[in-house]
């Protein structure tokens, strides 16, 4: 019997589908200068400690008479405040930078494991069928006619406040897009031939999901998950906000703009104004990255 050209590795390598993924995506420049953002935002809240001038959150470290400096204004501590102070003296530069960290990581986080956790539960139902592709689906289908943010809502209140609480509750509120698209993806190639040859050989069921079915359904995840970090940063976001996010001793771009929505209209805006500009320009950049990965990735389009 002749081996089946189906289980073969592809001749192309990783290099060159790369080479090939790069070269689609920056024919936009839009995309390309999003992308700048997305590294540039990635790398202040990495380096935050060393380039912020102040520890927003060492209350040692703040002094009162520096609350509400406009925007400009030298503080107590000898330096400028470009972007003014809050309430309690907070640098607003320190705190957006200690803020997009926190941000980011709640994101990274949460995308993560809803991407884990979505994949399995897709791929189980794809590969197995019958009633339990039937039940699980229905399961997801039951979730995603909920708002994430009001099911997020809910879980928050009953897990209580805390980084892990709050990511908990964004992975189960996000995990179902995961889950249908990996289902809709694999559930194709379910039914194409190499992956009957590879259920004809004596393999392990783990051994077709992960190594056949779930290569072959990786590009609408990716994008998938690029937009669910941008989703999951703004719902982090909404949450701190309305005071159900992170506690208030931790750096949140949500509680922040929280902090000075009582200040908008008395001229300081700059209290919320500017950690707001920095979320949107977050979240629109990272779904703008996500929308050209979506062109370059969708199947149509490949030469």
């Amino acid at each position: 019997m002749s081996s089946s050209p189906a289980l073969t590795l592809p001749a192309e390598t990783t290099w060159s589908r790369f080479a090939n993924f790069w070269s689609d995506f920056r024919q936009s420049p839009v995309a390309i200068a999003a992308l700048i953002v997305v590294v540039v935002v990635v790398l202040m809240a990495i380096l935050a400690p060393f380039v912020a001038p102040q520890d927003p959150y060492n209350q040692e470290a703040l002094d009162l008479f520096d609350a509400r400096l406009e925007p400009g204004e030298t503080g107590s501590g000898g330096y400028v405040h470009w972007l003014g102070t809050d309430a309690a003296g907070r640098d607003i530069f320190s705190a957006i930078l200690y803020g997009l960290r926190t941000s980011l990581i709640v994101g990274v986080m949460a995308g993560t494991l809803a991407l884990v956790l979505g994949t399995t539960v897709g791929l189980i139902a794809a590969y197995y069928g019958g009633r339990v592709e039937a039940l699980i689906m229905r399961v997801i289908d039951l979730q995603l006619s909920l708002p994430a943010i009001l099911l997020a809502l809910v879980l928050v209140a009953l897990l209580g406040q805390g980084l892990m609480q709050l990511v908990a509750a964004l992975v189960a509120a996000q995990y179902a897009y995961f889950a249908r698209t990996t289902h809709g993806a694999a559930s194709a190639e379910r039914r194409k031939d190499y992956i009957e040859a590879a259920l004809s050989t004596p393999l392990p069921a783990r051994h077709v999901l992960f190594r056949h079915l779930l290569p072959n359904a990786l590009p609408p995840l990716i994008v998938v998950a690029t937009v669910q970090v941008a989703n999951s940063i703004a719902l982090e976001a909404t949450l701190s906000f309305l005071g159900l996010g992170l506690p208030i001793t931790q750096p949140s771009l949500g509680s922040l703009i929280s902090n000075g929505f009582q200040f908008l209209l008395s001229g300081r805006y700059w209290i919320s104004i500017y950690p707001g500009i920095a979320l949107m320009l977050t979240v629109v950049a990272i779904n703008l990255v996500g929308d050209q990965v979506r062109s370059v990735l969708n199947p149509r389009n490949s030469r």
